[in-house]
């Protein structure tokens, strides 16, 4: 049986479609606060992430002829936000730090990894995640908080599965490390 998804949001997307600009403001309304976020989480650039924001929504609605509606306007949204911000921070020359298999075997694999030692109060974290180096925030951000898998994060940044990996197990040693220092630990 195929799973159902309900997109609340059909009917303004139809409409917007049709070319009423009030349901194109009411998806901008609707969407605009949570895709700021995204692009914050990614960019930690108030001004780049307000942008991002105005770029993905023209995208968004110069290629909505071309949404199918396979998906909720949502999820299509951020991964064009997400798309952006990555292509933004891109432009800035991200570096990446890869690592050798052979190097890879001493660390231990995320699932692995007691995630539940981590269990702080979420503003607390959000703002110790702004102090982590970007390679590492980015990672961490599309893995915990937009729920992409190494996989994915490796496609979207064009680096290898370990690399995200490796990424993500840095940026939580070091998110610990500052969460320590914050007395937070």
């Amino acid at each position: 049986m195929e799973a159902l998804y309900i997109d609340k949001h059909y009917q303004l997307v139809v409409e917007c479609k049709q070319g009423s600009k009030k349901a194109c403001y009411e998806l901008y309304r609707l969407y605009s606060k949570a895709m700021l976020n995204v692009a914050f989480r990614i960019l930690n650039n108030v001004d780049e992430a307000q942008d991002v924001l105005q770029e993905s929504f023209l995208d968004a609605f110069n290629k909505l002829k071309d949404f199918r509606q396979e998906t909720t306007f949502g999820l299509w949204l951020k991964q064009i936000v997400v798309n952006r911000s990555i292509n933004l921070l891109r432009k800035r020359k991200l570096e990446w730090v890869e690592m050798e298999s052979e190097q890879l075997e001493n660390i231990p694999d995320e699932e692995e990894s007691d995630d539940e030692d981590i269990q702080y109060r979420v503003e607390q974290i959000k703002e110790a995640m702004k102090l982590l180096p970007e390679g590492y925030r980015v990672v961490i951000s599309l893995y915990l908080l937009e729920g992409y898998d190494h996989e994915e994060i490796g496609q979207i940044l064009n680096i290898s599965e370990n690399t995200s990996r490796t990424q993500f197990l840095r940026a939580k040693r070091k998110l610990s490390e500052v969460l320590k220092i914050k007395g937070v630990a």
